[in-house]
């Protein structure tokens, strides 16, 4: 087991973009209004979660994202900001539970919680590199 002392409860992360066209659900397949996508909401989630605890980690070592459960409760047009935010809620072995919420320059536009676990990076691309071979 690494040693994984340094996450704690309250270890914050942030991720900040501008909305450009290539966020979009139009452009990204999720929808048809030329607002910003909930997947790429998303992914500003994990990364703030990522921003909270990568730079953690023991030499070897990442975070995957294994449980996402969160709401989109309003749009953000092309040309306003989004920040994400993580927030550490429990730490459990090699789990970390976060909570996450994204804002625009004018509001909450989403909120929930994420999972995500620590794992040896040479070890999960042996067992990815099997499953490959196993299936060829």
């Amino acid at each position: 087991m690494p040693d994984l002392t340094a996450l704690t409860e309250g270890l914050t992360g942030t991720a900040a973009i501008t909305v450009g066209e290539e966020h979009t659900a139009p452009r990204i397949g999720s929808g048809l209004v030329r607002v910003l996508a909930t997947p790429v909401m998303i992914n500003m989630m994990e990364a703030a979660a990522l921003d909270a605890i990568e730079r953690l980690l023991p030499a070897g070592h990442q975070s995957l994202g294994t449980q996402l459960n969160v709401g989109h409760y309003a749009a953000t047009p092309v040309g306003m900001g989004l920040r994400a935010t993580a927030v550490v809620t429990k730490v459990d072995g090699r789990t970390v539970d976060f909570r996450v919420e994204a804002f625009d320059d004018k509001e909450r536009v989403g909120d929930g919680t994420h999972t995500r676990v620590i794992v040896n990076v040479a070890r999960f691309d042996q067992r990815v590199q099997r499953k490959l071979a196993d299936v060829r």
